[in-house]
């Protein structure tokens, strides 16, 4: 199936960077340097064809941007001296630091190695709950759900829906379907127990996506005390957090980093909001970051840093290197900062 939406946003980068647009505005547009978020790096996913293919790439692509960043004059820093820097407001030559989220394994077996090869600092942002297991990778399991039956049966509090997954086009609409009912129509709190009761209904294994591709604790404890290695919190289950209360939505963070704590023995000065878009965290979030003691927090939101980002330290842009855009030259268009206004109705300074 075609996603339209990502064919045409790959046109533009197309089309920016054949006509010349993106290396005439990268004087002008490129800012004072980028946060780059990863997911996934492997060169073995388990599933080269799914639905969420697009939060995985190569270990051989984020040398390539790497390196390739470098010879364009940037340096990589980490977190705390990329805040640093943005608060200086000294800016003499572009920087960049990578994020990733969610504390996939592979970070640690497969991104590190290509990390210390360029001396380049990483900063995983860590969900105790999806660790410990008592919250899930449901976009992963959902995928896992619809591949292992012809038909399901949803129960909703309109009654019983069955959803066609006999073909790979009406797998796709039937993620789709999952996707939007669980971010949408129930509450986040109720997520985990209706996948989990979607997974027992067809005989797949709730705990397998989170067992095969996320870090242990003791996997999270040996990545944090690597000396590239900055440790993040990424709320404690999860949840979008302005679908919650206040009060909710300020536990999450505050709690994350008090199990952090625990577990790892230094508290986190870094978040990173779980989806990040503008469904998911809104100027109350910045409020409720700032109040939990967090000296940064990054959203999804596409964009370059700016000099003015001194004044939205928790509202953080970055450029997504994912699977949808493994290419150099679209990377080199993205941090050009010609796509920055493109996704964000003309805005060349990206906050919330």
């Amino acid at each position: 199936m075609i996603d339209r939406g990502e064919a045409l946003r790959k046109l533009a980068l197309i089309l920016a960077r054949f006509s010349g647009l993106a290396p005439l505005a990268r004087p002008f547009a490129s800012g004072i340097g980028a946060i780059l978020m990863l997911h996934r790096v492997t060169a073995h996913p388990q599933k080269p064809n799914g639905v969420n293919r697009h939060l995985n790439i190569a270990p051989h692509f984020l040398d390539i941007v790497i390196a390739d960043m470098k010879r364009s004059g940037y340096v990589f820093v980490s977190i705390d001296e990329a805040i640093d820097r943005i608060v200086a407001r000294k800016h003499t030559e572009k920087f960049a630091t990578i994020t990733a989220d969610d504390a996939y394994r592979d970070n640690l077996t497969e991104a590190l190695p290509v990390l210390e090869k360029h001396e380049t600092p990483i900063t995983i942002y860590v969900a105790p709950s999806l660790i410990n297991g008592t919250s899930d990778l449901w976009w992963e399991l959902v995928e896992d759900i619809v591949a292992a039956r012809d038909y399901i049966y949803l129960p909703t509090a309109d009654g019983r829906v069955r959803l066609d997954c006999s073909t790979p086009s009406r797998k796709c609409e039937s993620n789709g379907f999952l996707f939007d009912y669980l971010t949408q129509k129930v509450r986040e709190e109720e997520q985990r127990d209706i996948v989990r009761g979607l997974a027992a209904s067809v005989g797949v294994d709730y705990e397998q996506p989170r067992r095969d591709t996320l870090m242990t604790w003791e996997e999270v404890r040996t990545v944090a005390g690597h000396p590239l290695a900055t440790i993040g919190a990424h709320t404690v289950n999860h949840y979008n957090l302005k679908r919650l209360s206040e009060e909710k939505a300020y536990g999450e963070m505050a709690e994350s980093a008090e199990i952090l704590n625990f577990e790892l023995g230094e508290t986190p000065r870094h978040l990173a909001y779980p989806y990040g878009y503008a469904t998911a965290v809104c100027k109350r979030e910045v409020r409720l970051a700032k109040a939990a003691g967090f000296i940064s927090a990054v959203t999804t939101r596409h964009g370059v840093l700016r000099a003015e980002h001194a004044e939205h330290l928790h509202a953080l842009p970055r450029i997504s290197v994912n699977g949808r855009y493994q290419n150099l030259g679209h990377i080199r268009t993205m941090l050009s900062g010609l796509t920055t206004p493109l996704a964000n109705s003309g805005k060349m300074l990206v906050t919330v």
